[in-house]
């Protein structure tokens, strides 16, 4: 009984671990304010931003717009087409690092 009572609370312990830390991974998208979405104009973006519409970034994958949750972030990075590595938590992005995506001559 003991040792089903520790199995258990380990058990326990590592999801509740695996849960807090969000999922890691990398997204390439677009950096927008809440106000345009999806919708994705840099000039609007920018002054939505610099008026204190807070930044959202647009996946490419699938054209969702995620709240961002360290704004200062991407503060330099709205409208521009970037990758971000870091976490996703309850649909909030919480970036550790950005990167611009180098855009392909058409």
């Amino acid at each position: 009984m003991k040792k089903m009572l520790a199995i258990s609370a380990l058990l326990a312990l590592l999801v509740t671990a695996a849960m807090a830390g969000g999922s890691k991974g990398s997204w390439t998208g677009y950096v927008s304010d809440a106000k345009c979405g999806a919708k994705v104009n840099a000039d609007c973006a920018k002054k939505c931003a610099e008026a204190g519409q807070p930044l959202v970034f647009v996946n490419d994958a699938d054209k969702t717009v995620l709240p961002v949750a360290n704004q200062e972030a991407l503060k330099d990075h709205a409208g521009h087409h970037v990758k971000i590595e870091g976490s996703m938590d309850n649909n909030t992005l919480t970036v550790d690092n950005v990167s611009m995506v180098e855009e392909s001559a058409k």
